[in-house]
């Protein structure tokens, strides 16, 4: 039985924002894509940006010495949050869930720039909770989180479904004894959803 749905922000409820962007600011420097995005991947990580333990500034700086990236941070920020364009099946299908009495939420690796997507276009409106590494201190790194996240929302793991497009998210997820979806598109996910719930 699920009480709870946990849903992933980028790559799932909206496109993959950062990912792209960066993939989009390589291509224009004549970067390795994939050098370029695993680099900052891990300084998001590694100068705590991600857990709200760095500013956006720190990230930036940090980014332009290790990769010799030359530009304004605002010009750069603009090519990444651009991207993260919502998903309306995957807000109405959260709605749904919602209507049908499941508690709904966001659980995401994310920075400031969820609460500034937010204040653009609103959506943290239609789930019970939003959980955001930024604010929390931590990330899904950290298999505890979802614990944690189990103890913010009161539902038992067992008891929680979380989606995410991040195969190693997904194994930690797993461990700590949630039911789990890895997103990969979204009719994959409409079909596997009603399989695991049941159709209503």
């Amino acid at each position: 039985m699920i009480k709870a749905v946990l849903f992933d922000f980028g790559g799932v409820l909206a496109e993959e924002g950062f990912r792209d962007g960066l993939a989009a600011i390589a291509k224009k420097k004549n970067f390795d894509e994939q050098a370029f995005f695993k680099t900052a991947e891990e300084i998001m990580y590694k100068t705590g940006y991600v857990t709200g333990k760095a500013t956006e500034k720190v990230f930036w700086e940090t980014l332009s010495k290790a990769t010799g990236l030359k530009e304004d941070f605002r010009a750069l920020r603009t090519e990444i949050l651009r991207r993260f364009v919502l998903r309306p099946p995957m807000l109405a299908l959260a709605d749904k869930l919602r209507d049908q009495g499941f508690v709904v939420g966001i659980l995401s690796d994310q920075t400031n720039w969820l609460d500034e997507i937010n204040r653009k276009k609103p959506f943290y409106n239609r789930f019970d909770f939003v959980v955001n590494s930024y604010v929390l201190g931590k990330s899904k790194r950290d298999p505890s989180v979802f614990k944690d996240v189990s103890t913010i929302i009161g539902v038992n793991p067992h008891l929680i479904l979380f989606v995410d497009d991040n195969a190693h998210n997904i194994k930690r997820a797993d461990a700590s004894g949630m039911r789990t979806i890895q997103f990969k598109e979204i009719e994959d996910f409409k079909v596997r959803l009603e399989s695991l719930l049941g159709k209503k």
